[in-house]
């Protein structure tokens, strides 16, 4: 049985289906990648998963059991949490009491105690490099980092499954090395499954252990990186607006 499991689910804004019927598992221990091209749905799919933004239709399981239409917070604490492309981040705090946030509130229903929040942040800033910026506000860090500190956030609440939404955009050859190691370091030593929606194609095929194509919200192909990217359909749809991107 699949870990995550997403069921026809469909996400409708009026007459619009921006998701459309889309269904597929994730195996534990998984990196998916999910592309396509601009307006495919991929980040909706991604928030309906995590209860950003509910499904219209269909169902998402977690371990066999049924998640969608929870808050995102018990999405959470389910085992299921989410960076964005765009960091949430209290701005007011320093680094080290936004990761505290994510140890304590992160998983379980219940608070974690003060001193292993505090554990979980600390290891969870080593993790992404900004042990040393712990006591720094946010405000200091460049988007990159934030970036990083989002990971790092969602790191110390101890997922199951990692929903990434294009954390690599706009990064230099050097910062995309590193966000591809942290991705990779976090499955193969925590054990964390990951979805991942992306446009930067050189990450993909880098990483991704299976590809997921969404064209105008359903699914165009699913299988392993070569052989999707040489789909006819998917260079038609995708590649040939953004394989560059």
């Amino acid at each position: 049985m699949a870990l995550l499991a997403v069921e026809a689910v469909e996400k409708r804004f009026d007459s619009l289906a921006a998701v459309d019927g889309v269904s597929f598992g994730v195996d534990e221990g998984e990196i998916l990648a999910i592309v396509g091209p601009n307006g495919a749905g991929k980040s909706t799919l991604l928030k309906a998963i995590g209860g950003i933004d509910p499904p219209s239709a269909g169902r998402v399981n977690l371990a066999g059991g049924r998640i969608d239409g929870l808050p995102p917070h018990q999405v959470r604490q389910k085992g299921i949490a989410m960076v964005m492309q765009t960091p949430l981040t209290f701005a007011s705090m320093s680094t080290m009491e936004n990761v505290v946030l994510g140890a304590m509130f992160g998983s379980g229903n219940r608070p974690a105690p003060a001193h292993d929040a505090t554990r979980r942040a600390e290891e969870a800033l080593s993790f992404v490099g900004l042990r040393d910026r712990a006591a720094e506000p946010v405000g200091n860090l460049n988007l990159h980092e934030q970036r990083f500190l989002g990971i790092a956030n969602a790191l110390a609440g101890r997922p199951r499954v990692l929903l990434i939404d294009e954390v690599m955009a706009g990064l230099n050859d050097t910062e995309l090395a590193a966000s591809i190691q942290i991705v990779r370091t976090a499955r193969d030593t925590l054990g964390v499954t990951i979805v991942w929606v992306e446009h930067v194609m050189k990450a993909v095929m880098s990483l991704a252990e299976r590809v997921i194509v969404l064209d105008f919200g359903k699914k165009l192909a699913d299988g392993e990186p070569e052989d999707v990217m040489r789909h006819p359909d998917v260079i038609e749809a995708y590649l040939g607006e953004g394989h560059h991107a």
